[in-house]
């Protein structure tokens, strides 16, 4: 109880610092980030983004050029005469509009740069998971092999009691069966952890897996309001999927406004020079055009205008899910500290029954059958504790992800470190 009591004094005395000694390197982790086909897509969306930025700058209006060739017949005089005409003619954008292309250009980068955020982000989480599944499977795999040798420790302790007489040979029997079902279940185990091991090097094939789980132990936060709301903050802050929708939801009203401009149609200017007789005359003319607005333009000013309330909607949406996912993380990484700790206390009594019901079954004075039970509950308290603690730490890192404290993902979407809020680590 003295040494569990000292563990669980650790994370107080460590503060709520990430140090990442059981994550990956930070260095491979950028690498397979960048890699991932999300990330991938979501550069040449900015890519596409900052093309149709160009474009809208360029507008969409071009020079034309018109020619034109005729024969004039002048019956009375009886002469024929070759005609030509040559004209070059570009639609001018109203006093507005260029303007308003312009911010919906840049509003269309700021979004897909927050998409690539979004995705970085994403793949972490990702990343963070298929991590942490893989050490569940190699932590078990390791506490079975450890089972497995106390029990082969034991069944040879069995025999030699059975062959100087002083135990039944059912007692071995029974001890035989246990590591049988020990080992079946290390074998199933040491699959699972080779399932995880694969499923993690096809997503991520940068991440090199270690030979063994460094187990840490996981570190609490305080559990109050502040605190709460603190990380709260931070979280929204970073949020890059509630950027986004921000981002379509300015892109949205912006071209709701464009449309509406387009009710006004853009003149045409021309130039037009001809010769006319075979050179006799010649004609220089301009030209105005102007489209008489319809009906169209007025529907596809009210479309522009129902599309920008449906992203202020999907807008609100993405804040909720954001709150609610946010709340969710930080009650995470609470309530699964004092679980593990839970677990810890009971795997550490569990063992120290089965310690001294094995030392009575030595000394003769206890049953072997009440031996077989307190071993079964010790690795069974023993796997819930291994497991409860990876889920501590992975909650932890899980947070600190969210609150982009973990692996400085800033960088990646044009955001710098200078530029966040700070919080209270406690």
């Amino acid at each position: 109880m003295k040494r569990l009591f000292v563990i669980l004094l650790m994370p107080a005395c460590l503060g709520w610092a990430a140090d990442g000694s059981d994550l990956p390197p930070t260095t491979q982790v950028m690498k397979a980030l960048q890699a991932h086909p999300l990330v991938r897509a979501a550069a040449a969306g900015i890519r596409a983004e900052e093309a149709n930025r160009d474009r809208l700058d360029a507008g969409p209006h071009e020079f034309a050029l018109r020619l034109a060739s005729q024969r004039r017949q002048d019956r009375s005089a009886d002469q024929r005469y070759r005609e030509h005409e040559i004209g070059i003619e570009r639609a001018i954008r109203l006093p507005g509009k260029a303007a308003l292309d312009a911010e919906i250009g840049t509003a269309g980068v700021a979004q897909a740069q927050h998409a690539l955020g979004d995705a970085m982000h994403e793949s972490g989480r990702q990343l963070l998971a298929r991590w942490f599944e893989w050490q569940r499977e190699a932590a078990a795999a390791h506490d079975w092999q450890a089972q497995v040798d106390v029990l082969r420790a034991q069944h040879a302790a069995v025999q030699k009691k059975v062959g100087a007489g002083e135990a039944a040979k059912l007692e071995a029997l029974l001890s035989e069966a246990q590591i049988v079902q020990a080992e079946a279940q290390l074998a199933q185990a040491q699959a699972r952890r080779e399932r995880a091991a694969v499923e993690l090097r096809q997503h991520f094939p940068d991440i090199a897996l270690p030979e063994g789980v460094a187990l840490q132990p996981p570190v609490g936060m305080a559990d109050d309001p502040g605190a709460r709301d603190r990380w709260r903050e931070r979280i929204l802050a970073a949020n890059h999927e509630l950027a986004v929708a921000r981002s379509a939801a300015l892109r949205s009203r912006l071209e709701a406004g464009r449309l509406d401009a387009e009710r006004l149609p853009d003149p045409t200017l021309g130039l037009t020079m001809g010769r006319e007789r075979d050179g006799q005359e010649r004609i220089v003319g301009l030209q105005l055009t102007v489209p008489l607005p319809g009906a169209a333009r007025a529907a596809g000013a009210r479309a522009g205008s129902a599309e920008a309330d449906a992203a202020a909607a999907r807008e609100a949406l993405a804040l909720a899910r954001a709150e609610a996912e946010a709340r969710q993380t930080i009650n995470a990484a609470i309530g699964s500290h004092g679980h593990w700790r839970r677990q810890a206390d009971v795997a550490q009594r569990m063992e120290e029954n089965a310690r001294l019901l094995d030392k009575a079954w030595r000394l003769g004075e206890g049953q072997f059958a009440e031996l077989q039970t307190a071993r079964r509950q010790a690795i069974e308290a023993r796997l819930a504790a291994t497991q409860a603690q990876l889920d501590a730490n992975e909650a932890r890192y899980r947070l600190l992800l969210d609150a982009h404290e973990l692996w400085d993902l800033a960088e990646e979407d044009g955001t710098s470190a200078q530029d966040k809020p700070g919080i209270s680590q406690r």
